[in-house]
């Protein structure tokens, strides 16, 4: 699963919310799809300029993309990979995006177990808003485990006290 950031966390509520709000939702679209809204919020392009990058490879949709990620391959849609990998998702992250398919998070679903429709706004946005809560949580469990680790650092007096 994706790594607990608090940048990817936002960005996952925020695409949640873009989707809610209609902002011109179709699954077929690369610029407009699942990954193609959160690859909005990530890089700041447009669905246009995702979909004229994604229009340059010879694949369709984001888990062919993910599939044949080179981060050396100059191909635009790998550099939009790159910046979503950069935002702590890994190319497993992107399918399961496309395919609300991630058993951990179907699992933490309110209500319980389910399966969600792929191409359905609602259930794209509820996906989301659950993948952050468990990444959420998985923030914040780490940094309370770090926290009882570390020893305290005084930057006043230049030492930590053990």
């Amino acid at each position: 699963m994706a790594k607990a950031r608090p940048q990817l966390i936002q960005a996952l509520r925020e695409t949640a919310r873009q989707i809610e709000r209609g902002d011109g939702y179709h699954w077929a679209h690369a610029g407009k799809c699942n990954c193609g809204h959160l690859a909005q919020v990530i890089t700041g392009l447009s669905p246009s300029e995702i979909f004229q990058c994604a229009q340059q490879h010879e694949l369709t949709e984001w888990s062919e993309y993910a599939n044949d990620y080179c981060p050396s391959s100059g191909l635009p849609i790998d550099e939009i990979i790159s910046r979503m990998m950069a935002a702590g998702l890994d190319r497993r992250d992107l399918h399961r995006l496309e395919y609300l398919s991630d058993v951990r998070v179907l699992m933490a679903l309110p209500g319980g177990m389910r399966y969600l429709r792929r191409n359905q706004p609602a259930d794209v946005a509820l996906y989301l808003r659950t993948w952050a809560g468990l990444l959420e949580a998985e923030y914040r469990s780490t940094r309370k485990r770090r926290a009882a680790t570390e020893p305290d650092y005084y930057p006043s007096h230049g030492f930590y006290l053990a």
